[in-house]
């Protein structure tokens, strides 16, 4: 019998699971309106209306590995590079915090400056301030992943951006699938909570292999999913293809909650840069969490992953209180709690 929309839907908001059939079904049908208002309900059901603001401080794009679609790779000459000293990150999650930021989120390239007892510092000083810290810096030895789990880390975010394993060799010279899974079974083991996701468009990637991540994401299971599109840089040298991957990311988010009703699924940056109103057209199909730009104005333009970020001129003061009323647009309000997923509350 031939599947339709509704009965997949229907399916998928009372158990909570699809086969990959089902999950290709959604990802090549164009009635996309109908899986966004249904991540919306479930997300109401189960996560709420508080939106959790991540405070995000971009501390270095120094980075040690070459991804052929990355702005901060190794080899891209083009860039001014930066880094924070130990201070510099620790003042700046002492300002979020006054903002009222529940969580810093630190990331950077994969850069070796900051050894264990670096990075152990940092977060133990950002801890002081009552806030969740997440961190956001690659792959790392099990050892590592210890000592910062035991300074006070409480979530580590590290996209597989891809489970295709053809594709992923070809995108990250030097890199392999294999470690990249270690590392999120290393993360999980430690008592972490985990966040992974994936880039949807990427030259080489199918429909198939979307679905096969979506599945893999699952399986973890992760405490939160982020899905960002495409965006090709131009100082990388990585395929350029046409088109705007925004719906088809928006729609890969969306099954993620349906799949997965209480994690955290943030409307992320890269969205809004190719739709002027992104996150909350995000945050309307089942997102729960945004990161506004907690870095200095002076160094943003440096952290250049892809072209065209947004809010490259704010202060992070202005970022906190911006987004605070656009959320408050779409009839939500700013959460004042840490935002734990729910099975670790």
């Amino acid at each position: 019998m031939a599947k339709c929309i509704y009965s997949i839907l229907d399916k998928a908001v009372s158990t909570y699971n699809l086969d990959k059939s089902e999950i290709l079904y959604l990802l090549k049908t164009e009635e996309n309106d109908k899986i966004f208002s249904a991540a919306d309900k479930v997300r109401k059901k189960h996560v709420g209306d508080k939106v959790h603001l991540r405070a995000l401080i971009e501390f270095s794009n120094y980075c040690k590995q070459n991804c052929l679609y990355c702005g901060l790779r190794r080899d891209n000459a083009k860039i001014a590079r930066y880094r924070l000293e130990t201070q510099e990150i620790i003042n700046l999650a002492n300002k979020a915090a006054e903002y009222g930021y529940k969580t810093i989120v630190l990331q950077s390239g994969e850069d070796l400056y900051y050894t264990i007892n670096k990075m152990s510092k940092i977060i133990s000083e950002i801890k002081k301030f009552d806030v969740a810290v997440t961190l956001s810096i690659g792959e790392k030895t099990f050892e590592e992943y210890k000592a910062y789990r035991e300074a006070g880390a409480d979530r580590y975010l590290l996209r597989i951006e891809t489970t295709d394993e053809a594709l992923y060799d070809k995108l990250d010279p030097g890199m392999s699938l294999k470690n990249r899974t270690r590392c999120l079974e290393d993360i999980k083991r430690l008592g972490y909570e985990v966040g992974s996701g994936i880039m949807v468009g990427l030259p080489g990637q199918t429909i198939e292999s979307i679905a096969k991540d979506i599945i893999y994401l699952k399986s973890i299971p992760v405490d939160m999913a982020g899905i960002g599109p495409f965006i090709y840089h131009p100082d990388t040298p990585i395929e350029k293809i046409e088109g705007n991957f925004f719906e088809l990311a928006l729609k890969v988010m969306a099954i993620l909650r349906l799949l997965m009703p209480d994690i955290n699924i943030p409307a992320t940056t890269a969205m809004e840069t190719l739709n002027p109103n992104g996150r909350l057209i995000a945050l309307q199909c089942g997102a729960n969490v945004v990161m506004p730009n907690a870095t200095e104005t002076a160094y943003r333009k440096h952290y250049e992953i892809y072209p065209g970020k947004i809010c490259m001129g704010d202060s992070p003061k202005h970022c906190r209180f911006c987004i605070e009323n656009k959320i408050k647009s779409i009839n939500r309000n700013v959460a004042e709690s840490k935002g734990y997923h729910r099975s670790n509350s």
